[in-house]
């Protein structure tokens, strides 16, 4: 069996130490190298050519992200990014997956040594999913460390569909690669989009960062959901980290359901829990799109919502970071349309401008 060869990047002597023995433990995978800075982990890569990297954000010499905008412009690879759970480390990560990182793993402040042991089995499913991932190379242009998020390519103001849609309902369901994904679809729309719904699997803490990066690019306004708040057009609503999100109806209008609950699919937010209300509530004025991600979260539900007369994109294998959730969808006979990234959002817009989703309004 050939192994997933790791270099840990991490100025904690002890987190080198406990995720170098996490790895080292499983049968496919093994820590080749560990190095306490940026510097020091550019000349172990280009020595020991890596399969994916795990690098911490803040560290000596030279700052986390500035590494990794270099090093995906140079030599893009998979990268897993060791985040602190801040509000710091949050928008940092929302930067980082900018950049190109595949995934990031939300460490304690407090309990390290415990907190990390805890994550053993989630970094090594996202080592292991990161090592698989396809990889992009970063814009060649990097903002400083510590300036605001870059904006990504400039897309044009979205063309205006000419009319508020308050019964046809966008439901979105991501994980691995998604935040990216997602901020394509969203800034390619219209101020009077129809609502928009989101899961993207992501921790508590992170998803407000998420919605704020994206409220400041889009035409729509983007904001964590709340319970019980009704769902308007021109809006998009994103599953609170740690929550699930679903779809009710109040008489004419749709709301907000967010509610703890058991894991469903292993994740909370759930695309499954997200999908089901959207096939139940919204029936045949839903659109469905199914985003990069791993595993198969939400495939079951979005067949689901295609036998109650909804119409559902799903992300191609080539433009996926992980094609997981998208493939299983597929597998399940959930999509009408499979198609690149870039050109989910311009086929859901003529759908709408030509009055092809006329025949799902109530």
């Amino acid at each position: 069996m050939k192994k997933i060869r790791v270099v840990v990047v991490d100025d904690s002597a002890l987190v080198r130490s406990l995720l170098a023995e996490i790895i080292n433990r499983q049968r496919d995978m093994e820590c080749v190298g560990a190095a306490n800075d940026p510097l020091i982990a550019r000349e172990m890569i280009r020595e020991l050519n890596p399969d994916v990297i795990t690098l911490d954000v803040e560290m000596p010499r030279m700052d986390g992200i500035d590494f990794l905008g270099r090093l995906m412009r140079l030599r893009p690879m998979p990268v897993l990014m060791i985040s602190t759970l801040t509000e710091r480390g949050a928008e940092v990560t929302m930067r980082a997956l900018e950049l190109g990182a595949v995934d990031f793993v939300a460490k304690p402040r407090i309990g390290l040594a415990e907190g990390i042991k805890e994550l053993s089995d989630q970094i090594v499913e996202k080592i292991r999913v990161a090592a698989s991932a396809h990889i992009r190379r970063a814009p060649t242009t990097t903002a400083p460390s510590g300036a605001a998020p870059a904006t990504g390519t400039p897309v044009a103001a979205p063309k205006l569909l000419g009319r508020l849609s308050t019964e046809k309902l966008i439901c979105i369901g991501s994980s691995t690669g998604g935040t990216e994904a997602v901020k394509e679809v969203l800034t390619r729309m219209p101020a009077d989009s129809p609502g928009i719904v989101i899961t993207q699997h992501m921790p508590p803490g992170f998803t407000t960062s998420f919605a704020t990066r994206l409220n400041g690019l889009c035409q729509i306004t983007v904001k964590e959901a709340v319970n019980g708040e009704r769902i308007l057009p021109g809006h998009a609503y994103i599953a609170p980290g740690g929550r699930h999100l679903r779809v009710d109806r109040s008489g004419a209008n749709y709301v907000a359901v967010v509610e703890d609950g058991e894991p469903v699919n292993r994740h909370k937010p759930s695309v499954e829990v997200l999908f089901h209300s959207c096939a139940q509530v919204v029936g045949p004025n839903a659109f469905g799109i199914m985003l990069t991600g791993m595993g198969n979260d939400g495939a079951k539900a979005m067949r689901e919502m295609k036998d109650a007369g909804s119409y559902n994109y799903v992300q191609d294998e080539a433009s996926c970071v992980v094609f997981g959730m998208p493939r299983e969808a597929i597998a399940h006979g959930a999509a009408d349309e499979v198609l690149p990234l870039t050109s989910i959002a311009p086929a859901l817009l003529a759908r709408l401008s030509s009055g092809g989703g006329d025949r799902y309004r109530v």
